[in-house]
């Protein structure tokens, strides 16, 4: 495996890691099946079938909508596999969005990036109050994006409570050194232009979260954003990859607090 596949190759480092994504489609069902008529499933937010988003509701008055976009480095995964992640916002009393994207190599990642735009846009007509934004690896990458200047409309970013890329990528020009670009298609124009690192810093809270326990790569690409940025940084003990996101099902967890900004 060359070098920078390896830096940038989780599965590979991780114990069980094959097992992780029947876990979370097993979870996400029942989650979903749970919810009964307080989950909207497949939402239309653009032509083609994979633009859609589920949309849970809380029980009650509703204070906000956490949206998340799911990682698989633009390749992978759709919205179903991550529904059950929506457990902690939920009992803050906060809807949740999750959106599926067009893929690699159907779309460039530019082209993804438009797409989470028109999702955000999508969500906000259909919900009131704050708005935060949550995104894991490839995630944290589209989420950081939308912070761009111009990407949505000042209505919908002044609607923005908080920002929260999950090990995210902030510069891709090291993906160009990978056969994943195999997918990708990007030159070095290309990589530059959908690094979020190269984007001025935004006036909204950013919170930039890692675990402690991933790739070396990893924590540089979140130390990169944090740096260009001068956000906040969490750099969260004892966890990886695949299992950082575990505390988006928890009420009480502190990146939950972050992004709902319950007590």
């Amino acid at each position: 495996m060359p070098a920078l596949d390896d830096a940038y190759a989780n599965g590979a480092h991780i114990d069980g890691a094959t097992e992780y994504p029947a876990r979370w489609n097993t979870a996400a069902a029942a989650f979903r099946a749970q919810l009964g008529p307080r989950a909207e499933l497949g939402l239309s937010y653009g032509p083609s079938e994979r633009q859609a988003f589920d949309l849970f509701h809380p029980e009650g008055d509703v204070n906000g909508v956490l949206i998340f976009v799911h990682g698989g480095y633009w390749r992978l995964f759709d919205r179903s596999t991550w529904s059950h992640f929506a457990a902690g916002a939920l009992a803050q009393g906060w809807a949740v969005a999750m959106p599926s994207y067009d893929l690699c190599p159907d779309v460039h990642i530019a082209g993804i990036t438009q797409q989470i735009a028109q999702a955000v846009q999508a969500v906000a007509k259909r919900t009131t109050g704050p708005i935060s934004l949550a995104g894991h690896s490839a995630g944290g990458h589209l989420v950081a994006r939308m912070c761009a200047p111009g990407m949505l409309p000042a209505d919908v970013m002044a609607r923005v409570f908080h920002v929260m890329p999950i090990s995210p990528l902030s510069d891709l020009e090291p993906l160009v050194q990978t056969t994943m670009n195999d997918d990708f298609r990007m030159d070095a124009g290309m990589a530059l232009a959908e690094s979020p690192l190269t984007q001025p810093a935004p006036a909204v809270p950013v919170t930039v979260w890692v675990g402690a326990d991933e790739r070396p790569a990893f924590l540089d690409q979140a130390m990169w954003l944090v740096d260009a940025w001068s956000c906040a940084e969490v750099v969260a003990p004892a966890v990886h990859h695949f299992d950082v996101i575990d505390a988006l099902t928890d009420p009480d967890s502190d990146m939950i607090k972050r992004l709902t900004g319950g007590a």
